[in-house]
Formats: structure tokens, sequence, C-alpha cells
């Protein structure tokens, strides 16, 4: 399987990372082929909600996401949407990737992708992930993905935090099981 992380997080040594890592570690022990987009080293610009693309596409902005971007999600089996939760929501860096699905809604639809979500916070409680899960859940109902997972890392507000948590561990056997 050809999976693809979408990873939105400015630390490539942060604790979402880490658990990109171990899933990444564990999916190719899998024998699954795993490539990893780092959202903040490129130029994805917001959708501007023009209608030019019709919901087929292309996008009018000639930006990272319609140079190439947009082909590694076709040709993907799996997304992985991997992410720091800020002030209890999804990063604006990955929702400008997901906000641009509309480029190509129907075609993304029919492709019935698998899907799982990384997200970690500092916050150790579950309200700090309540909008995010539900966020993955409806846009995984909507855009047809199946959902493959998720792994909520509470209380991971520095490396080591979530070194010591249990959370890259499942992230490892998560990414063995898809």
């Amino acid at each position: 399987m050809k999976i693809l992380n979408i990873t939105s997080s400015g630390n490539k040594n942060g604790s979402s990372n880490l658990l990109a890592e171990q899933f990444t570690i564990g999916a190719k022990k899998a024998g699954h082929e795993i490539d990893t987009y780092y959202v903040m080293e490129h130029d994805i610009r917001p959708c501007t909600g023009c209608n030019a693309c019709g919901m087929s596409g292309p996008c009018v902005q000639q930006d990272d996401f319609e140079g190439g971007l947009k082909e590694k999600i076709r040709m993907a089996d799996m997304l992985v949407f991997t992410m720091p939760v800020y002030y209890y929501n999804w990063p604006t860096q990955l929702k400008a990737v997901v906000d641009r699905f509309y480029s190509f809604t129907g075609e993304l639809t029919r492709m019935h992708k698998k899907a799982v979500l990384l997200a970690v916070a500092w916050d150790n409680t579950d309200k700090a992930f309540e909008i995010v899960v539900a966020y993955y859940h409806r846009l995984c109902e909507y855009m047809q993905f199946q959902d493959c997972g998720m792994v909520i890392g509470k209380g991971c507000g520095t490396v080591d935090m979530t070194r010591r948590s249990q959370y890259p561990q499942e992230a490892f056997e998560l990414g063995k099981r898809v």
C-alpha cells in the first residue's frame, strides 16, 4: 500500500513527528511504502472559494498543492494526517491542504482512500481533542475515506514527554496494522 503522511508541524523533531516516525517504522515493517510531505516546507495557499475549479480542478492557484501534492494524494492509498493541536483545532497549514481537496472532491471521494490521524497536544484531557477528532470523522465521512485509526497523544507538550508516553508505541503498532 502507498501511504502519504501529510504532516503540519513546523518542528521536524517535535512530538507529532515523533509519532509519525514510529508509524512509518511500523508501516514499513508491514511492507508498505510511505512518503512524508512536510506542509511547512511548501507553498500551500488557502482555497479562495472562487469555484473556478468546479470541484473538478484544476485550481487556479499555481502553488505546491497544484504543482505536486495533489498528484501525491491521487497516488496514495492512505492519507495520514499528522499534527500538533493548536488551540483545540487543526493547524492552519493542514486545514489549508484539506480545503484544497475542493478542487477534486468528486474524484477524491470515488477513490475511497484510507485515513489515519496522529495528533498531539500539551493538554492531557479529552477536551483538547474533541474538535480535532470530530472534524477528522466528518472529513472521513464526507470524503468517503475509511478511518483506519488514530493516535491521540495527550500530555505531549515536549518531545521528552511524548517519548516517555505510550503514544510512540501506539503509533508504531497502528503503522504495522494498517
